[in-house]
């Protein structure tokens, strides 16, 4: 049996006027994963630390995910040699489930891409995001890929097209930090679908083009008041913040301190605020504590630069 250790990180999702297109990936939280190589075929979770997800292996993004991962290289060796292939899982869940910073994208990310080097890197980085979003699709409904293409890829991740699937990476100012704030509720991704609307209004789809746009380009040319200004959600925001305590008051509060702007992580309850530096980042995370420690909410909060790297392994053992 051979093993690997693999860090797989938070991320965020839409950032603001992206959704389901553009993410980012955090140095902070991440989750780390152990594993092993089997010549027993099939998938086994020996162990989750850190939270309760589901023991039906079909309800579990890391196996499902897995298991696509497995079904196309056994599909590629099939003329090559009769190997039997298996894995084995074990968990420690540093980002919690159901807290909008990507816990389920991490799993995925994480499973296939340590997968991937114990079997000698048969698949390219897109194949990677595919068998990943597998398992957001069992975590969701939908195999989105704006949590996992920045968790695999790190930085910041555009997805342009889902059919066919083509993903680029961003320029990600080095300046750029992220604060983030995440309340002590749940949120499913799948429930906040469904409150969204299913017609939008031209002048709002307008408004939403202008911004993703807008955004992209302050990136490449750090332009942080550009960034600052594209940062408006105007088609699912306004739905989802009635889900997340004091909301508004968070955004105001730390624009007021010098954020450039901010957000709902994902599908919330997470709240991101983008800063230029640590220091600014660093204030603005002081300013969520205070807004958040008169409520009676437990929250935890992360102030983190951008991660470049992504997901990344540790040792082969």
């Amino acid at each position: 049996m051979k093993g690997i250790k693999i860090f797989s990180p938070a991320t965020v999702a839409n950032l603001a006027c992206g959704f389901d297109v553009i993410g980012l990936a955090l140095d902070l939280p991440k989750d780390e994963i152990f594993l092993y190589k089997s010549n027993k075929p099939g998938i086994r979770i020996n162990r989750i630390h850190g939270t309760s997800l589901p023991n039906d292996p079909k309800k579990n993004v890391a196996f499902v995910a897995l298991q696509f991962l497995l079904k196309k290289y056994e599909q590629k060796q099939r003329f090559e040699k009769e190997e039997k292939i298996g894995f084995e899982i074990e968990l420690i869940k540093n980002i919690h489930p159901g807290s909008g910073i990507g816990s389920s994208a991490a799993s995925a990310a994480g499973v296939v891409y340590g997968a991937n080097i114990l079997l000698g890197n048969p698949f390219s980085t897109i194949q990677l995001i595919r068998f990943a979003m597998e398992g957001e699709r069992v975590a969701s409904g939908t195999a989105h890929a704006d949590n996992v293409a920045p968790s695999i890829m790190g930085g910041i991740t555009l997805v342009r097209s889902y059919k066919p699937l083509d993903i680029t990476k961003l320029h990600a100012p080095n300046e750029l930090w992220v604060s983030v704030i995440h309340p002590q509720i749940e949120i499913k991704t799948s429930d906040a679908r469904e409150i969204l609307k299913q017609k939008i209004l031209m002048t709002d789809a307008i408004r939403q083009w202008g911004n993703v746009g807008a955004l992209v380009a302050g990136f490449y040319q750090e332009n942080y008041g550009l960034i600052s200004r594209s940062l408006e959600d105007v088609i699912v925001e306004p739905i989802r913040a009635m889900l997340i305590p004091a909301f508004y008051e968070l955004k105001i509060r730390c624009k007021e301190i010098g954020a450039l702007g901010g957000g709902i992580s994902g599908s919330g309850p997470s709240v991101f605020m983008l800063s230029k530096g640590s220091y600014t980042a660093k204030k603005v995370t002081e300013v969520m504590n205070r807004v958040y420690s008169p409520l009676k909410v437990d929250y935890k909060t992360y102030t983190s630069p951008i991660n470049q790297q992504g997901v990344k392994w540790s040792k082969i053992f």
